[in-house]
């Protein structure tokens, strides 16, 4: 009888353990050092580990978000941690992982919906780079590769005044450079934050530290500022 109760005494702990993981996975409420505002998934990561002033967000196998220009391969499945900004905003965060398998990535996204967003990426291209790459999806995905990174972190700023959007990088989280300048120009309320990919590996571990965002429209696009 007493062994009995041991084994159901176990399964009871190991069936709270699970849920108790299943709703921090799901948090709808989730709060981030630096953001004054509450963040949510879109895709429920792998797992994922919240520190003072930062996340580590782990993807699964064959998670992506990509609409190829031919049409041939679509998908949105990568794990997001989303928030609602203001109208203005900047927003900068380093982003870090191991560049273990081809196209391995942290990004910073912008997302209006399935057919409306901004993929701002730090990946393991084809040749085997760290590379900076900006995807720009109005139905179809424009993938534009930019400069390589010698290491596996790098700073991103993502800056909105009114309806334009600039993305710049920088290896120190100083001096930046301009990626790129566009214009996001959708009725739809916009949602931004954290995304962790792997397309062709079977996980992918993404840090994203010195978090700060502040509700401010830039005067500069050129300076960031």
């Amino acid at each position: 009888m007493k062994q009995i109760l041991n084994k159901l005494t176990l399964s009871l702990i190991l069936l709270i353990l699970v849920q108790f993981n299943i709703h921090a996975q799901s948090s709808d409420s989730i709060s981030i050092k630096g953001i004054p505002h509450k963040l949510f998934w879109e895709n429920v990561p792998r797992a994922y580990k919240l520190y003072s002033d930062s996340i580590v967000i782990e993807c699964g196998e064959k998670t992506d978000m990509f609409r190829d220009p031919n049409v041939t391969y679509n998908t949105d499945n990568a794990p997001k941690l989303l928030f609602r900004p203001d109208d203005n905003f900047i927003l900068t965060a380093s982003i870090q992982h191991s560049f273990a398998s081809k196209w391995d990535g942290g990004a910073i996204v912008i997302k209006a919906d399935s057919m409306n967003w901004i993929k701002f990426c730090f990946e393991k291209d084809y040749t085997g780079a760290h590379r900076v790459v900006s995807v720009v999806t109005k139905d179809i995905s424009d993938d534009c590769n930019s400069i390589s990174i010698r290491g596996n972190t790098v700073f991103y700023k993502v800056a909105k005044a009114d309806k334009v959007i600039t993305l710049y990088c920088s290896t120190n989280g100083r001096h930046w450079f301009l990626v790129r300048h566009l214009q996001m120009n959708t009725s739809l309320p916009i949602y931004i934050g954290f995304l962790s990919q792997s397309p062709t590996g079977k996980n992918n571990k993404v840090t994203f530290a010195s978090i700060h965002y502040s509700a401010k429209k830039i005067k500069d696009p050129y300076l960031g500022e």
